[in-house]
Order: structure tokens, then sequence, then C-alpha cells
């Protein structure tokens, strides 16, 4: 199993996905991921670094924490190791359970949070949070009006930019980001969910 949790996490694929960092593995070995999570996070963690990048590049001021975005989107799912019915399926016990177990593995509470309150975004969630629930979401071509609102707000806010301007930007780099929805859901769905 660790070895199987490792090559998907880190292995060359199609399409080109960064890997998984290291700390991420471990983790995901400890929690025993099934390949579809270990797949499901790979994915997503790629999506927040395009997003990472781009605001770094478009919103230099935006003042997003490159290293928790990215460490929140790699295990934002890791409660469905305890809930793998969550694969496949609805429900929200992974949130609190991928919470619990991150704090249980020394994770702090700061990080920890991206599993518990990633399915949920209202008008105080931070920018970074937005991200990791912005991955989630486009990794797969989905997108959610009320979620990039809050994300152009932030924006526009740190930028100085008209809301337009910044939803022209972020439209953009959203369609330019879920071009390749269906090779990510083709990589995820290649890998079982037991």
């Amino acid at each position: 199993m660790t070895g199987h949790i490792e090559r998907i996490a880190t292995e060359t694929c199609e399409p080109a996905l960064r890997p998984l960092p290291e700390q991420v593995v471990d983790l995901l070995i400890g929690a025993h991921a099934s390949p579809r999570l270990v797949a499901h996070l790979r994915a997503v963690h790629d999506v927040a670094w395009l997003l990472i990048d781009w605001v770094a590049a478009s919103y230099p001021t935006a003042g997003v924490d490159r290293d928790a975005v990215a460490f929140g989107a790699a295990t934002h799912d890791i409660g469905k190791a305890e809930h793998p019915e969550e694969l496949s399926g609805p429900g929200s016990a992974h949130e609190p359970a991928g919470y619990a177990l991150l704090l249980r593995a020394g994770v702090a509470e700061d990080l920890a949070r991206f599993a518990r309150d990633h399915a949920s975004w209202h008008a105080e969630s931070t920018l970074d949070d937005l991200l990791v629930t912005l991955a989630d979401k486009v990794w797969k071509g989905k997108r959610v009006d009320d979620l990039e609102r809050l994300v152009i707000e932030r924006l526009a806010g740190a930028s100085g930019q008209q809301p337009w301007e910044a939803f022209m930007a972020l439209d953009d780099e959203l369609r330019r980001i879920a071009d390749d929805a269906d090779r990510r859901l083709a990589y995820q769905a290649a890998h079982p969910v037991a």
C-alpha cells in the first residue's frame, strides 16, 4: 500500500500534475488513503498551484500564503480515508474527520482547518480558504458564482481594480484551468476507489 500511494502521489502522469509534497504523502500513507483519494488530492493540489501562481503574478499584493493554500488543497479531503463512501457519493462526515486526523498527526490547526472548512465559504473567509475551495471546484470544470464573487471581492480589494476587471481576469483564468478538466477527471477515474 505504501509504495502504491507514493507512486500515485509522485509519478509522472497524464495530464502532467505536480507531485504531492512528501509530508502529505506521509499523511496519506498513515491514513491508508485509497488510490482514488490520492489521485483526487493530487489533481486539486495541481490546480491550487495554478491559481496560486496566477494570483502571485496578477495580484501580488493579495497576500496569499502559497504554502498554506498548497497544503490545504493537498489534504482537503483526507477525511475520506475514514469515510470512503464519500469518494463516490455525497456526504460531509469527511470534513471534521479530516480535521481531526490532521490534528492527531501533528499538523497545526491553521493548516488542518482546510480539511474542515473547504466545503463552506462565507463573507469572512480568507482568500487562502477561498482558493482551496475554488481549486476543489474548478479542477473538474465546476464554476460556483457566489464563491467566485468572494474571490473577486478579495482580488479587487487587494489591487484597487474595479470588481468587473477582477471578474474578467478571474473568469479568463478559470476558463483556462477548466479546459483541462476532462483529462484530470479521467486521471482520477483511472484509480480505484478501494
